[in-house]
């Protein structure tokens, strides 16, 4: 058979784009993945790859409430402020009022309906306590009359744990 000089062209092509893919391919099944791999051991010579570290924010703002800022927390309280107010003798919104809640009983205060669900959890509002419903109201009190899904980042619910702190004639200690 005779080819002519694009027939061959394009084969040689298409061979070289097999061979480019085929490489990479037993490439990826033979060696780690630069992402996953801290450390590799070549002819017993420690290397380092150039990994990418992700760097996982703490779920537990508890860790982070040495740092913690009040004026950050303040801001992220806006999120609050259609439903609750922090006026010492404030009047109750949608929600209660918040004065002095850091360290106060749940579900005490007066002239404020509280959910069963609140009710039923009984003890105090400690910075755990406080951080689990930050995070999820529904999940730390099932039933709960509150409708804000919660506040994600660690970060922010420490600011705003802080932030809580502050609202009382005599702020509770940090743990």
């Amino acid at each position: 058979m005779h080819f002519s000089f694009l027939e061959k062209f394009g084969a040689s092509i298409l061979i070289v784009m097999w061979l480019v893919w085929g490489s990479h391919t037993i490439g990826n099944f033979v060696s780690p993945e630069p992402a996953k791999a801290n450390a590799i051991k070549i002819a017993g010579v420690a290397t380092t790859t150039t990994a990418k570290v992700e760097k996982k924010e703490p779920q537990d703002a508890l860790v982070l409430l040495a740092k913690a800022d009040p004026k950050k927390g303040k801001k992220t309280f806006g999120k609050c402020k259609a439903c609750h107010t922090t006026d010492k003798g404030g009047k109750h919104r949608v929600g209660p009022n918040l004065w002095n809640v850091v360290g106060n009983k749940m579900a005490t205060g007066s002239g404020y309906s509280y959910s069963n669900a609140l009710k039923g959890k009984g003890g105090e509002w400690t910075y755990k306590n406080l951080d689990a419903f930050l995070k999820s109201p529904r999940r730390f009190a099932k039933g709960t009359k509150m409708t804000f899904a919660g506040v994600r980042k660690a970060t922010e619910r420490a600011d705003l744990l802080v932030f809580l702190r502050t609202l009382s004639d005599s702020p509770k200690p940090l743990p």
